[in-house]
């Protein structure tokens, strides 16, 4: 029975918490309390156009994720929560969903917040977490291609420069890590054609 109490105790902890802030009960500081104690955490854009399921507008909020380097358990993240005049915090089951609903990204029925609006504090790191899946990389590939057609690109540089000035969140990212080679190839392929026509 000692067993069974320690491991459920112990179910109770977590390193990573959310907790829901309110523009109008919050400290206008809040965002540097939480600086202050050097945990790092994300912030979601500013919720203000979310309904509930009757359609009446909800009480704009802003989400966040505390980020800890070990457990914690609710007590002590209810001391961190009660600073910001917050509800009570929950523990996070996943980071990545956590981060992706910051912005609605997988809840399409949902207002689509930008995801470039989603912040990184205190050494916080979000690309990995709002990296685009499988499905979605293939259909940025594809809109890479569409525009590639569209505007006659015909080197990769050009490609490049326009994902970094005006794609940065969504092109530029797939183009560094993984989609550069079937571009490049794309685009060779049509200058060849090109020139042989």
């Amino acid at each position: 029975m000692a067993e069974k109490d320690k491991s459920i105790k112990k179910d109770k902890r977590s390193r990573n918490w959310t907790c829901v802030v309110y523009p109008d009960s919050a400290p206008d500081n809040w965002r540097s309390v939480l600086d202050d104690l050097h945990i790092p955490w994300i912030e979601s854009p500013l919720h203000d156009k979310d309904v509930n399921p009757d359609g009446e507008p909800k009480k704009s909020h802003w989400h966040v994720m505390l980020m800890f380097s070990s457990m914690k358990s609710f007590s002590q993240v209810k001391e961190i929560t009660s600073l910001l005049c917050s509800p009570n915090p929950q523990k996070v089951a996943s980071a990545r969903s956590m981060v992706r609903y910051f912005a609605h990204m997988d809840n399409p029925e949902k207002y689509q917040y930008d995801k470039s609006s989603i912040i990184a504090h205190s050494g916080a790191e979000i690309d990995h977490y709002i990296s685009a899946t499988t499905s979605e990389r293939y259909e940025l590939i594809a809109e890479m291609m569409d525009f590639i057609d569209g505007n006659n690109i015909t080197e990769i540089e050009d490609m490049l420069f326009y994902a970094r000035k005006e794609r940065f969140m969504d092109w530029f990212p797939l183009l560094c890590d993984n989609s550069a080679y079937v571009i490049g190839q794309y685009i060779k392929s049509k200058r060849h054609r090109q020139k042989s026509d």
